[in-house]
């Protein structure tokens, strides 16, 4: 007998009677994985390692990025779907289910640290039936188990890791797990090996835990409804954002991490658009301002990471998310109407390019995000040292490093510079160095194009391409920039054309093939982008569109007993519980955009199912936005368009009139949040827009020139084919 196994033989004896004599005190399971841990140092892997792991597992056939990063692990992973739950209750195992994202930086560290472990991969396949599912592809998995987590934790984030029994009860929640034991928190490794001999000794005692837990998750939410909610809620709101708000950097709390979370920005400008209060314009320029220069801007390939991990917007979190781009330009340009300020225009103009450049699909649809890391390092892609620019920019290389806050030692890990601006320049002095800037981001860019690329999640969502669809349809008319408008129609064309089936929303799109059955918020984000496409190109498809969008978005999802909209449908896949929520977190919920979509389109159609619809969203919800409305951004800004008073704009006109058109630019440039434009062209048969549009009725040009009517709740004021009388009313905005 060699060594090595004397010893094996000796610590056997010896935690055997450490083992037995505990459990004359304690239940054994506890102590069985110190016994694992014990064979493990003198024979690595342990009896687990001798359990199957397989080259490849069952996620190599799937659509998703994320699913496709874990097909080659030795984890027996599956699929959320019936194979893997009727596998589960054959053999009498838990369920151990995964959930993550593709560019999740902690979801790639813990497939790296764990899922690719053998042992690890040993441990689950022996014990456990392996579930991955995609938070993107399967929000209603993701909001249900999260709520488990977060009841049983106190927190949540990703990856969520959730054991249950095979009939999907969950008994065990967490998140991120190393694999190994590490600073007194136990590793995966001794938490499965706990957990499966648990279910082996105590099963009756884990069933009990699970059905008690799903109960709580299936319990009914108090009914949130029946507080008044008026311009009394929106000064609250203000308040309490007021109170959070970083004087000296910008966006709200005094620590990071920051999140540009774009929908509090557009609702400070529409408070300051209300009250005149200028704090709320401070409040949003600032936060723009710290955004647009900070680090977590791309400041030489455009758009936005996902958030900063510090107060000063300086080292952000490296993946790009599309929904980030969408709600940030839409806040650009609001500010770029209110104020007039060109860096505003050029902010929205550099989102906008990088989703054409490098989100865009060939069928029009937009890419879902791009990955934090290239080559297993996080921003490794985005960083540069100065040495780097220095060789690149030759003489030019000074004033770029100066701008761009550019030192030896760098500001990231390595020595490397992450780009930020750090210093307030004047106009002059901006462009005295334009030219060199441009050079500079031009030759970085070109020599970036050569590195390794982080990882693109090229799956179109329905409900953040509505997102980029309706950013897309406003910032053509504030900039009047008409590409931007053809690039929002043909994803907009793309999904209503090849992403139904059964007269159903589908909500992914990936490899030539849509699938998943819609959520609430691809309805109503799909709904509001159709409604700002009309106001965007003024034709009554779009309409149309959104009416069938909206219908079906009310059948399917609307509480009888609430009003609110549930997430998933009754007919969609049913999980242990329901959810039904407005909270407007990094995205801004589905309610809170039904909402806003139902109220506008209510006041194109003059359609009071709508009016009625949009407000019971607003008070199913009321209780809560009363209580913490800072939590409800984007329904606020349903709430301000609900209280009005609204602005109903008609242009009456030949199409390529070049008056009328002047007239359109004219009201692009105002902002006008509680405004609905209509374009009546007079050289089109007349019934048309009426049917569609009934206020548009009995509205002719005066003198046979294009006349525009401006109206507030339906009243009008005189009409006028004066540009000047036309700005005058415009600015009368009596709220």
């Amino acid at each position: 007998m060699n060594t090595k196994n004397k010893w094996f033989l000796l610590t056997v004896l010896v935690a055997s009677v450490v083992i037995i004599a505990a459990a004359r005190y304690s239940d054994l399971y506890v102590y069985l994985p110190a016994l694992g841990f014990l064979y493990d140092a003198f024979e690595p892997g342990g009896a687990e390692a001798r359990a199957e792991t397989t080259g490849k597992n069952h996620l190599a056939n799937q659509k998703s990025p994320y699913l496709l990063q874990h097909a080659d692990n030795p984890v027996d992973w599956y699929p959320w779907g019936d194979e893997a739950f009727n596998r589960a209750k054959k053999e009498n195992k838990p369920i151990f289910l995964s959930i993550g994202y593709s560019t999740c930086h902690w979801c790639h560290v813990m497939e790296r640290d764990s899922f690719e472990n053998e042992l690890v991969a040993a441990i689950i396949n022996k014990y456990f039936i392996s579930i991955k599912v995609d938070r993107e592809e399967r929000p209603d998995i993701d909001a249900i188990y999260m709520k488990v987590c977060q009841a049983m934790t106190g927190g949540g984030g990703w990856p969520l890791t959730i054991v249950m029994t095979p009939d999907r009860k969950p008994f065990f929640a967490g998140t991120f797990f190393p694999a190994d034991d590490n600073y007194g928190r136990k590793g995966l490794k001794t938490i499965l090996r706990e957990i499966a001999d648990l279910w082996e000794s105590n099963h009756d005692r884990v069933q009990a835990s699970a059905d008690n837990i799903t109960q709580a998750v299936q319990t009914k939410q108090d009914s949130e409804a029946g507080v008044q909610l008026d311009e009394k809620t929106l000064k609250h709101a203000f308040d309490i954002f007021s109170a959070n708000y970083d004087r000296q950097y910008g966006g709200f709390g005094r620590d990071g991490p920051k999140f540009p979370k774009a929908h509090e920005i557009s609702f400070l400008l529409r408070y300051w658009k209300r009250t005149g209060d200028a704090d709320a314009l401070e409040m949003a320029e600032k936060t723009l301002d710290g955004i647009y220069r900070g680090g977590v801007h791309d400041h030489i390939g455009g758009g936005y990471h996902r958030y900063s991990t510090d107060k000063m917007w300086l080292v952000p979190h490296f993946e790009k998310m599309l929904y980030d781009q969408a709600i940030l330009a839409r806040a650009f340009l609001e500010a770029y109407q209110a104020t007039g300020k060109q860096v505003y225009a050029d902010a929205a103009r550099d989102i906008f390019d990088y989703v054409l450049r490098d989100m865009t699909g060939p069928r029009g649809g937009f890419y879902s995000a791009e990955d934090a890391d290239s080559e297993g390092e996080e921003g490794k892609f985005y960083v540069w040292t100065k040495g780097e620019i220095d060789t690149l920019l030759g003489s030019g290389a000074a004033a770029f490093e100066k701008y761009y806050g550019v030192t030896q030692s760098g500001n990231f890990e390595r020595g490397t510079n992450i780009l930020h601006i750090p210093d307030q320049l004047s106009e002059s002095e901006k462009k005295n160095i334009a030219p060199a800037l441009e050079s500079g981001r031009k030759k970085l860019f070109a020599a970036r194009g050569k590195r390794v690329r982080p990882s693109l999640d090229d799956k179109v969502l329905v409900s953040w391409n509505g997102l980029m669809i309706s950013s897309l349809a406003y910032g053509s008319r504030v900039l009047g920039e008409p590409r931007y408008a053809e690039a929002a129609e043909k994803a907009a064309g793309f999904i209503m054309s090849g992403m139904w089936k059964d007269g159903r929303l589908l909500r992914r799109y990936r490899d030539g093939e849509a699938g998943i059955p819609g959520f609430v918020d691809d309805y109503a984000f799909l709904d509001l982008a159709l409604v700002d496409l009309y106001e965007a190109t003024f034709d009554l498809k779009w309409i149309a569109d959104a009416k069938k969008v909206a219908d079906l978005m009310l059948k399917l999802f609307r509480d009888d007993d609430s009003g609110g909209l549930l997430f998933s449908a009754d007919d969609n896949e049913q999980l242990p519980g329901t959810v039904r929520d407005a909270y407007d977190g990094a995205e801004p919920s589905g309610n809170s955009i039904a909402a806003l979509a139902l109220l506008k389109l209510a006041k194109l159609t003059m359609n009071s199912e709508y009016e009625s619809a949009g407000r019971e969203i607003i008070n199913a919800f009321s209780a809560g936005i009363a209580s913490y409305p800072v939590g409800f951004a984007q329904m606020l800004q349903a709430l301000d368009f609900e209280i009005g008073p609204s602005m109903e704009i008609v242009i009456v006109g030949n199409s390529s009139d070049p008056f009328a058109l002047n007239m359109l630019e004219v009201v692009d440039n105002e902002y006008l949040p509680s405004k609905i434009l209509v374009f009546y062209p007079k050289d089109k048969p007349a019934g048309e827009i009426e049917s569609v549009i009934p206020y548009t009725e009995m509205k002719e040009m005066i003198g046979g020139s294009p006349t525009a009517f401006v109206c507030s709740n339906f009243t009008c004021k005189f009409p006028t084919n004066d540009i000047n009388q036309l700005r005058k009313l415009l600015s009368a905005d009596d709220r």
